[in-house]
């Protein structure tokens, strides 16, 4: 953040830190900067979500809940992205994202990022990179933890 409160700026970390001053400057007046509190949901599973968010500070987690159980999914902090997928293919939230301390994200629509990537195709076309970076982790870790999941029950396949 910058020292004028007025102007409150993305810190150069996670994704940003790979921008220019100038251009992290830019991409912060094309999102809006949200509190999250303690225990706070920041997108809950099931609902309408269509936005990219990124932690500043604090502590959040991805949960899911199926027939009354919850699963912790992931534990986001101070430089993650979420929201990622929906921002791209704007459906129901697969996931909650809820507070565990007090944290600052920043929030971007779809809208927000198409008139960024127009405005400064340079500084948008390495978040895209960094967004594709991040899914294709995910999509990765995913695919590890179905492979451990077949070897733990046996199977070879489904």
């Amino acid at each position: 953040m910058s020292s004028d409160l007025n102007q409150p700026e993305l810190p150069a970390i996670g994704f940003v830190a790979d921008i220019s001053d100038e251009d992290r400057l830019v991409l912060s007046g094309y999102g809006e900067f949200l509190p999250v509190q303690d225990e706070q949901v920041l997108i809950q599973e099931g609902q309408d979500q269509n936005c990219l968010y990124f932690i500043i500070s604090g502590r959040l987690h991805v949960t899911t809940e199926d027939e009354g159980r919850r699963t912790l999914l992931g534990r986001l902090g101070p430089g993650d992205l979420v929201g990622e997928v929906n921002v791209f293919d704007p459906q129901k939230a697969s996931a909650t994202v809820m507070g565990m301390e007090f944290s600052q994200v920043w929030r971007m629509d779809r809208a927000m990022l198409d008139a960024f990537t127009k405005d400064s195709p340079a500084a948008a076309s390495q978040l895209l990179i960094h967004i594709s970076t991040q899914l294709s982790q995910r999509l990765r870790e995913t695919n590890e933890k179905v492979t451990f999941i077949r070897k733990t029950l046996g199977r070879g396949s489904f």
